[in-house]
């Protein structure tokens, strides 16, 4: 299972079927930015929407989320303790230990008593998101872009 078999020849395969390296720059940051949401549980119709309302790739973003999912754990809670900051909320003692045993636990009860924690973590990643996926994107149109030429290049 090599990175390359599973991630950049499907994503070059998008190139050479006609998808633009600006669409497929796109989908792939807006697909990682969706899918570290702390609201663990909405990426997937988040990619939804933002690929209807920006005609994005649809199978690119979801890939992209999927990929995603060990980000999203590690960044959970840097985005709580971001959320805490921005509202001056109590700091937590938590670990990915305790909120997974929690969560095994008691979902919901989880749920309920972390809801405050976990609606900040998905402000301060709403604040921080859109920043990471531009950047990513501005970093991947040049790289699409090359590996376009050099497809069509080959089919000269």
């Amino acid at each position: 299972m090599s990175l390359r078999r599973w991630l950049w020849e499907p994503v070059m395969g998008q190139l050479r079927q006609g998808l633009s390296p600006e669409r497929l720059a796109w989908s792939l940051a807006l697909g990682l930015g969706a899918g570290v949401s702390p609201l663990v549980g909405t990426s997937t119709g988040l990619c939804i929407l933002l690929a209807l309302a920006f005609k994005l790739n649809q199978v690119v973003m979801q890939v992209a989320n999927y990929l995603a999912y060990p980000l999203q754990l590690l960044l959970l809670i840097p985005f709580i303790r971001l959320g805490e900051k921005l509202f001056g909320a109590p700091r937590l003692p938590l670990s990915l230990e305790v909120l997974g045993n929690a969560l095994r636990t008691d979902a919901w009860g989880t749920l309920h008593t972390f809801w405050a924690s976990l609606w900040h973590a998905g402000v301060a990643w709403l604040l921080t998101a859109p920043m990471g996926a531009a950047l990513l994107a501005w970093i991947l149109v040049p790289v699409f872009r090359a590996a376009a030429r050099r497809f069509r290049g080959q089919t000269a």
